[in-house]
């Protein structure tokens, strides 16, 4: 670009630019690395914006021992589009047996027992963050891990939105409610980290979560807010089902809430029927009928009184369905659903995307046995600054490059 024109003008062109010739453009100039790379383009670049959404899919298959990661583009030729194959970055890859914890602004956790057991999780907890859009990838050791027989961990991840920052929230919760009255004090109830400061900490807010709260592994970033579906333990009594109830952490003032769900899912049985998820930065809960084949969807409205109203319906008359998954751009719902015919257990699952007005229901061509994930994601420059294969481990950030020096990294400070 010509000297001739203003610094200033250069980056706001710059700025609109998609993000793979922004990664090949750092290579024109020191000072457009510097541009790129910097904490305030990057944070400016990641801001909400009209840009193309994309559906980020993990499953398995019985050919492939590891996951399968594919995207394809949100608009209004899905299903007809194109897949894309995605290769994740060694840090994802080098995880086993992990789920899918959370995304958000383009990012997704991850996290997994590291060790050498991981399957009995007899490891320790790691986190990986990822931006699929440039296959960067961040680990996280997670501390303060306590005996699982008494304890249980959950992590939560959003971005603030004021800073951009990535955060994970840990949250150590009672196994039993028989063991509450002997436990004065959970230690180290609720940690945050942030990628800015790489440590982990206390949160700002000091209103932490009651320890009768039993949190559920359902959890979604939506506008801000982090969200569990929970259980308040102490309401039980012989006539009624525990109290049910949604807890949120608010992602930049760092505070939880306890938030009603609707009227008739308050006692309505276990809270492991219901899941929550994100419908255009609304929070939306779905409740599920197995033996009925339907789901239904109630949608957060907007205001202090937090209500619900039921938006419609899922029914799939020709077809089990196993669950819900995602929301698209549009509101349609991505599904999991299996032939009526057919044994779940052997005969894989395919995706599809239910229309609600006219019922109808198109298959978008992914077939896989296990656990489905999907996941709407925007392209983001978050990450771009962090060096290639950090991991946070004890508040310092160390590179490495292969998975047995995680390994021997673990074991070194686990005794420091």
């Amino acid at each position: 670009m010509s000297d001739n024109v203003p610094f200033e003008i250069q980056e706001e062109i710059i700025k609109r630019l998609p993000i793979k010739s922004l990664i090949r453009f750092r290579l024109v100039s020191k000072a457009w690395k510097s541009l790129i790379s910097s904490s305030h383009f990057i944070a400016d670049y990641s801001a909400p914006r009209p840009q193309l959404q994309h559906l980020l899919v993990r499953y398995d298959h019985e050919h492939t021992s590891k996951p399968i990661y594919s995207s394809v583009v949100d608009d209004h030729t899905l299903p007809n589009n194109q897949r894309v194959s995605l290769t994740p970055p060694l840090l994802v890859n080098w995880l086993r047996h992990s789920i899918i914890t959370g995304s958000s602004h383009g990012l997704l956790c991850l996290r997994c027992f590291y060790g050498n057991d991981d399957r009995s999780g007899l490891g320790t907890i790691m986190a990986v963050i990822w931006n699929i859009s440039i296959r960067k990838a961040i680990a996280v050791v997670v501390p303060n891990v306590l005996d699982v027989k008494i304890y249980t961990t959950f992590t939560g991840f959003g971005v603030c939105p004021e800073t951009s920052d990535p955060k994970i929230v840990k949250i150590t919760q009672i196994n039993k409610w028989s063991d509450a009255e002997s436990v004065t004090l959970i230690p180290w109830q609720v940690e945050v980290f942030t990628v800015s400061s790489g440590v982990w900490r206390s949160p700002y807010s000091t209103n932490l979560p009651r320890k009768s709260i039993q949190f559920s592994r359902s959890h979604v970033g939506v506008d801000g807010f982090c969200y569990w579906l929970a259980t308040d333990r102490s309401t039980i009594d012989p006539g009624f089902e525990a109290y049910n109830m949604i807890i949120s952490f608010h992602m930049t003032r760092e505070e939880f809430t306890e938030v009603s769900l609707p009227e008739s899912l308050v006692y309505d049985g276990s809270v492991d029927y219901l899941n929550i998820s994100n419908l255009r930065e609304t929070l939306v809960v779905l409740d599920q009928n197995t033996q009925e084949n339907v789901c239904y969807v109630w949608s957060m409205k907007d205001g202090a009184s937090k209500l619900f109203t039921k938006l419609f319906t899922i029914y799939s008359p020709d077809a089990t369905l196993l669950s819900v998954l995602e929301f698209r751009k549009s509101g349609e719902p991505v599904i999991e659903i299996v032939d009526n015919d057919a044994d779940p257990r052997f005969v894989p699952s395919l995706l599809a995307i239910y229309e609600p007005k006219s019922k109808h229901i198109s298959n978008l061509g992914f077939n896989g046995t296990g656990s489905f994930y999907v996941h709407s994601y925007k392209e983001t420059l978050l990450l771009l600054d962090q060096p290639d294969f950090t991991v946070y481990d004890k508040g310092k950030g160390y590179i490495v490059k292969q998975r047995a020096e995680i390994i021997s990294l673990l074991k070194h400070t686990s005794k420091v």
